[in-house]
């Protein structure tokens, strides 16, 4: 008892912290989430309305399409960056650098620099133009979600390998060396040994990940602006846009049914990952 006392008293900062700027707001917003608008009168009119709106069929989807893409393709990058950088390559301390570079970096150089890349009159239409192909409009086409992914995986792919990296260096050497003796390849190491000690950090990296998905908020609000191409209008622009036209009763509904699924695939992840190990083990 006196240890859980402990416990508590070093936590009760952290805790009311959390209650106050957190749990106790998202507890509001619910409840807003079910009044009715300039009345206060309780409803489900708001859900409903979510449900049946275009714009929240095409946020939703937009923002599932990204997660369920760029995600499982951060993390595949991101292990095999931190298995070449975990080997002695050249300049190895220097690209490990370089990688965690862009976590370092405000979100408004990024943009910039991206702006430079993909504008109209950018870097990237200049290249095109000089080798004969007419230029795109990139952040106004389909192109525009490809633009997001590779400006998602820069930023976010220096925190996986060193979450991969940490993993790797706690891999015993020895169960290698005797992989090696009774004659297994690499293949047979990578699936036999490595992935099965990463499995702890191979799920923390894809929870990270998802996480980090649903805040590219910022990044595409800076680059295309409140308003965006249909194809990268996220669920953070439809509540944006919601906020603005003090419509806080959708937006709430919008917000609640958001952490909802966040909630339900984190728990679906965590027994995935219990299950696994129970086969494993």
């Amino acid at each position: 008892m006196k240890e859980i006392l402990a416990a508590l008293c070093f936590l009760a900062p952290s805790l009311i912290g959390f209650a106050v700027f957190y749990l106790i707001p998202f507890g509001n917003s619910v409840g807003y989430s079910f009044q009715k608008r300039m009345e206060g009168t309780f409803t489900i009119a708001n859900y409903t309305e979510l449900l049946a709106s275009t714009s929240f069929h095409k946020a939703a989807t937009n923002t599932l399409w990204f997660t369920a893409f760029s995600v499982p393709v951060l993390a595949i990058v991101s292990l095999c960056l931190a298995m070449m950088l975990n080997q002695r390559v050249f300049f190895r301390n220097l690209l490990r650098t370089a990688y965690v570079m862009p976590l370092v970096v405000p979100v408004a150089s990024i943009v910039m620099v991206w702006q430079i890349l993909f504008d109209w009159n950018g870097t990237g239409n200049a290249i095109l133009q000089h080798w004969g192909i007419a230029r795109i409009d990139w952040m106004k086409s389909d192109w525009s979600i490809w633009v997001l992914i590779l400006m998602f995986l820069w930023k976010n792919i220096g925190y996986n390998v060193v979450l991969f990296l940490a993993g790797l260096q706690n891999v015993p050497e020895q169960y290698y060396e005797i992989a090696r003796l009774e004659g297994a390849g690499p293949i047979r190491k990578l699936f036999g040994i490595t992935l099965v000690y990463l499995l702890p950090t191979i799920f923390l990296v894809i929870l990270m990940s998802i996480l980090n998905s649903f805040k590219i908020f910022r990044e595409t609000y800076l680059l295309a602006g409140p308003y965006p191409y249909d194809r990268i209008y996220m669920m953070q622009h439809y509540m944006n846009n919601m906020f603005q036209s003090l419509d806080i009763q959708k937006l709430s509904a919008a917000a609640a049914l958001m952490a909802l699924f966040i909630v339900v695939l984190v728990v679906a992840l965590f027994r995935i990952e219990n299950q696994f190990r129970s086969f494993m083990e």
